[in-house]
């Protein structure tokens, strides 16, 4: 669910938390950073108001934490009701590389994707529309020397801390249940954080372009399709051609072939292609977001 009600409430988590500030002291003497603020110097694109923005995203969801981790049971839910009984009915099925596999390991990294993409999505889409149009927070953040591209920047950057989080823990689970079969492995976490950072940088662009919130029925008609025939639970090679190519053109699918890729030990081409598609689409999100916020907050 978006914070719109429990995120926003105190006067202390409202607008007047952000600030650009001119170095790490400040916000009450916070003793850790989530990131260090000259890390996210760059080029033309973000900086150290992207860190206040996250911090303050951090500050807030201290108080509601049991909101940021329950995007992280739907795939797990996924994966014991689906991926292990109905797995026992399955048996095997065909690999990436072409040997059968069971349908558990199958069924579970794209489980981690999907769990990427929602703990991403949920964050720059429904919370971002209304920090944007209700609480005012932008409007706020820009009246002080933080730019737009510093708070895509930032938006982005908490919604990758949050995919990354539910990414972190899924892995843990299928390590625990015996689902990794390749030290390739150890590269799916990161793989995920890839994942996240295109569903957060074409979300957010997204969001942008909504007027209310009956435009998010276009956010569950994208999402629920991509779980759905993303190959999460049977290969591609069930599809007839012409949809396979629809397919293979959408950001999930690409993100499970990735990860799929790495758990199983089937790495080549294929994982490459899928990574720079994920981090260009990443990217022309965030740079899309920046734009059109600097669009709609400063004319």
């Amino acid at each position: 669910m978006p914070d719109r009600v429990m995120n926003e409430r105190a006067p202390q988590e409202t607008a007047g938390t952000v600030s650009s500030g001119r170095g790490p002291s400040g916000f009450g003497g916070l003793p850790l950073r989530i990131l260090p603020w000259p890390l996210l110097r760059g080029a033309g694109l973000g900086g150290r108001g992207s860190g206040r923005l996250i911090e303050r995203h951090a500050r807030v969801y201290r108080h509601t934490w049991g909101v940021l981790i329950s995007g992280f049971f739907e795939p797990l839910f996924y994966l014991l009701s689906i991926g292990i009984g109905i797995g026992h009915l399955v048996g095997t099925v065909t690999g990436p590389d072409g040997r059968p596999i069971g349908f558990a390991s199958f069924v579970a990294p794209a489980l981690l994707a999907t769990s990427a993409m929602n703990g991403a999505v949920m964050d720059s889409t429904f919370n971002v529309f209304f920090r944007m149009k209700y609480a005012k927070l932008y409007d706020s953040a820009l009246a002080t020397p933080m730019r737009p591209d510093e708070i895509a920047l930032g938006e982005v950057g908490w919604a990758l801390i949050r995919g990354g989080l539910y990414a972190v823990a899924f892995m843990v689970v299928m390590l625990a249940m015996g689902l990794v079969h390749s030290v390739w492995a150890i590269a799916a976490v990161p793989a995920a954080l890839l994942i996240g950072f295109a569903f957060a940088g074409a979300g957010m662009a997204a969001t942008t372009y909504m007027k209310s919130w009956q435009h998010f029925e276009f956010v569950t008609l994208a999402t629920l399709p991509m779980f759905l025939f993303s190959t999460t639970f049977y290969p591609l090679s069930v599809y007839p051609r012409a949809v396979q190519i629809i397919v293979e053109c959408t950001p999930l699918y690409q993100g499970v072939v990735l990860v799929r890729g790495l758990t199983l030990g089937a790495v080549g081409s294929a994982q490459l292609l899928a990574a720079v598609y994920l981090g260009v689409l990443g990217a022309s999100g965030l740079w899309l977001a920046g734009r059109r916020i600097m669009a709609l907050m400063l004319k």
